[in-house]
């Protein structure tokens, strides 16, 4: 699978991504990189680079809002999701995130508890919760998440 995914032959889920970030030592937004990181405090939209992680349901799009770096605390993107786009399976790992539904519906699992956010909803949660989410509406959801330390 490794190397279908280098040769561009296979579009990994992003929890497949991140367990092998996990095994590598590093996080997905490293694995994920396309050149090397401007180093300006600012990013204008028109310039902020989109990161696509699986396909079909699970196809889950990353808006970088900060370009990764390995010495980074902290990490942010828009998390875009098609109407029945989720994360697939539960993960969890070190760190704290943060997130505020700009567009859309999101379902937010956090272990045995499931949530319902709608646009202007925000959550909060120990990364090291199993969680793992989907766009349970008609419409693209945008969510602005923020993670520490970076994760995907």
């Amino acid at each position: 699978m490794l190397s279908k995914i280098e040769r561009g032959q296979a579009s990994p889920s992003l929890s497949a991504l991140h367990r092998l970030a996990k095994a590598l030592n590093t996080n997905v937004a490293e694995l994920t990189a396309q050149e090397e990181a401007v180093r300006s405090p600012v990013m204008r939209a028109d310039e902020r680079p989109v990161v696509n992680f699986g396909s079909g349901r699970s196809g889950i799009q990353l808006e970088r809002l900060v370009a990764p770096a390995r010495s980074q605390l902290l990490q942010g993107d828009i998390h875009l999701l098609a109407p029945g786009t989720e994360s697939e399976e539960m993960i969890h790992h070190v760190g704290e995130e943060f997130g505020y539904v700009l567009e859309g519906e999101l379902e937010l699992k956090l272990g045995d508890n499931t949530y319902t956010l709608s646009a202007g909803d925000s959550f909060y949660f120990a990364s090291e919760i199993p969680h793992s989410y989907r766009n349970t509406g008609k419409v693209t959801t945008r969510v602005l998440w923020i993670n520490t330390p970076p994760t995907f």
